[in-house]
């Protein structure tokens, strides 16, 4: 907005009064692209941008105008007169329909929160995804489709994208586009003896003109298309609704300003008659500027009215329009509607078949982005896994505490630890145990998300900072607690040497804890640094290891390797039979305005985890057959 801010450098050759208009042109651009970001902007964050877009652009046409009084009595000064006066209009026309849409934003937010709660309750009532069901997964896909259609419908932005006012703005934009078309073919063509460029710019004009032409040609692209598939479907509807509807102001265009104007005054003014007269001032204020909200609004569907009945005569001149209905009414066959879960805004037109399915597409699109991302090496390591036994055989409870309370525990705690020992196991290849590293590095991934989502207290934080801590020096350099697992120092020649290294070191990193620390902290194992958290973990899985050594027979290294290799199965996949819990968390618990980004996260993950859910559904359905088979069993013997 440097050329038409600039009152010091009369601009009289062709390209520079053309560069002016091409400033003011792509300033109504600008405005029509950004319209549909009030949807997530607060109010107060809203009401700050457009007062001072507000005194940006009354400062340019303040400015656009001195400019043009100053430069009347020059020779040639008319030859983009009319050009920069209809840019500079369309300008403030535009800042006026932003002010016009950033009053619903509010209304429109509480509006169709309150119908995405009500819409929850529905899907929640409706579809109870639970495992022991050969169909799990596919309701739960259904369910992110159906979650995914009602953050979209609802997203403040989309709201405002499909509102009257921002297809108007999109007509606003391409008039103003051709108006620098028109500009550029008819300046050159009708001033040829002119000068291109007279002013201090130089040079710099020919590449001001440039950009910005281009800037405007591109920005231009997203508000048309807002506003053809806008009046193609409305054009579809013509008829349908009375003269009387088609012009109805809904309540949430001036549900705010009636607020404002019923609501007490925000000063503090003590002299009765007063107050009363400045409460009247802001009513009468108010009062005037609900007139003009209603006229703007008028205004715009007609301008939509007008657009589809033109852009029906063109259609028709083209194409069967009763065709374009008809394959747009089909576009739905042969799959799931998910009409019903739109949100809308009161009296707004449903949304159309084809937007619809371009929506359910998208989310489609994200899930096989997920799939082409899954985890090959942890869905190999969980096939090792029959049950759940790896859950409660990894610590026993026969191993004395080295405190009077023990410090819970995390899903991702054991895994790191369990996966600590086995990397330090001798005679075992470093392809075992790259293999493992890559299984559980995917499988933590997961682990971490769950942990995360499902605890909602923050009460381990703590024991999570402890599992991340060992995981980055086993992950990256092989070390647990600074200690490498790979050196002769650490390997003892059989693994039981090397579990009781690891469980000496491990008891006396905590026993030193205790005695140089002050009580308070020792008692309380959430206060412990996560080094003796970790320390406190090792000592007692290698205990509860070498306990259990004590009862079986000698194992070797491989075998060791192996029985770690299923517990460490075990335990991630029982944490993984909460990834649908996850995903319907993901889907629903956020805010409007964070809502689309956590929702592209779930669909991300349910993408990602699908085989992982179908294994883990699979042996739940094995386990429920076994156990009814043992219970019929049980009856025949009775």
């Amino acid at each position: 907005m440097k050329l038409p801010v600039d009152l010091t450098c009369v601009m009289l050759g062709i390209y520079d009064k053309l560069a002016r208009v091409s400033s003011l042109v792509l300033m109504s651009t600008a405005m029509a692209n950004f319209m549909p970001s009030l949807g997530s902007m607060e109010d107060n964050e809203m009401l700050l941008n457009l007062a001072a877009l507000g005194i940006f652009v009354v400062t340019i046409a303040g400015n656009v105008y001195i400019h043009i009084v100053q430069i009347l009595n020059y020779f040639d000064t008319r030859q983009t007169l009319a050009e920069e006066i209809g840019s500079t209009v369309l300008m403030l026309l535009s800042v006026l329909i932003l002010c016009s849409s950033a009053v619903i934003v509010p209304t429109a937010k509480t509006y169709i929160e309150s119908q995405y709660n009500q819409m929850h309750k529905r899907v929640s009532n409706d579809e109870q995804v639970g495992w022991g069901s050969n169909f799990a997964i596919d309701k739960l896909r259904i369910v992110v489709r159906r979650y995914w259609v009602m953050a979209e419908s609802g997203s403040p932005q989309f709201v405002i994208a499909r509102s009257v006012t921002c297809v108007t703005s999109g007509v606003m934009c391409l008039l103003t586009a051709l108006t620098l078309l028109e500009a550029r073919i008819r300046s050159p063509l009708v001033y040829k003896t002119a000068r291109r460029t007279y002013c201090n710019y130089k040079w710099s004009i020919n590449w001001i003109l440039v950009i910005q032409s281009i800037g405007v040609a591109i920005g231009t692209i997203a508000p048309l298309l807002r506003w053809f598939n806008a009046a193609i479907f409305k054009s579809s509807k013509i008829g349908h609704k009375s003269f009387k509807d088609e012009f109805k102001v809904e309540a949430y265009w001036t549900q705010t300003l009636k607020h404002w104007r019923d609501s007490p005054l925000p000063l503090k003014i003590g002299h009765h008659k007063f107050r009363k007269v400045v409460h009247d001032a802001k009513r009468l204020l108010l009062n005037f500027c609900i007139g003009v909200q209603i006229l703007i609004v008028l205004a715009n569907k007609l301008v939509l009215l007008i657009s589809a009945i033109f852009v029906k005569g063109v259609m028709f001149c083209f194409c069967d329009i009763k065709y374009l209905e008809a394959s747009d009414s089909d576009e739905s066959d042969g799959s799931m509607d998910f009409s019903r879960y739109v949100l809308l805004l009161e009296g707004e037109a449903e949304l159309s078949k084809r937007t619809l399915k371009n929506i359910c597409n998208e989310v489609d699109k994200l899930i096989q982005i997920g799939k082409n991302k899954q985890s090959n090496n942890l869905i190999r390591l969980l096939h090792k896994s029959v049950n759940f036994d790896g859950v409660r055989e990894f610590d026993s409870s026969e191993i004395r505490s080295l405190n009077s309370q023990e410090p819970p525990n995390c899903w991702s705690l054991p895994v790191v630890t369990l996966t600590s020992i086995a990397i330090s196991l001798p005679n075992i290849t470093d392809c075992k145990s790259n293999k493992l590293l890559s299984a559980v590095s995917e499988g933590l991934y997961f682990a971490k998300l769950i942990e995360k989502n499902v605890e909602k207290n923050g009460e381990l934080v703590s024991i999570r900072n402890a599992a991340d801590v060992v995981w980055v020096g086993l992950e990256l350099y092989r070390k647990w607690q600074d200690k490498d697992l790979q050196t002769a120092g650490l390997k003892g020649k059989t693994h039981k040497e090397t579990l009781q290294k690891l469980s000496d070191i491990a008891e006396k990193t905590v026993t030193n804890f205790k005695t140089d620390t002050n009580n308070f902290l020792v008692q309380d194992p959430l206060n412990w640094p996560v080094k003796v958290i970790a320390a406190n973990s090792m000592y007692r899985i290698t205990q509860t290891i070498l306990l259990a050594d004590k009862d079986d027979h000698l194992q070797i290294d491989e075998e060791l390797f192996e029985r770690l290799s299923i517990m460490i199965s075990d335990i991630l996949a029982a944490c993984l039979t909460n990834l649908a819990r996850v995903i319907i968390f993901k889907c629903h618990n956020c805010s409007i305005n964070d809502r689309e980004r956590s929702m592209r996260q779930a669909a991300v993950i349910l993408g990602e985890s699908e085989e992982i859910i179908e294994i883990l559904e699979q042996r739940e359905l094995q386990a429920w057959i076994q156990k009814k088979h043992l219970i019929l069993e049980g009856g025949e013997r009775l």
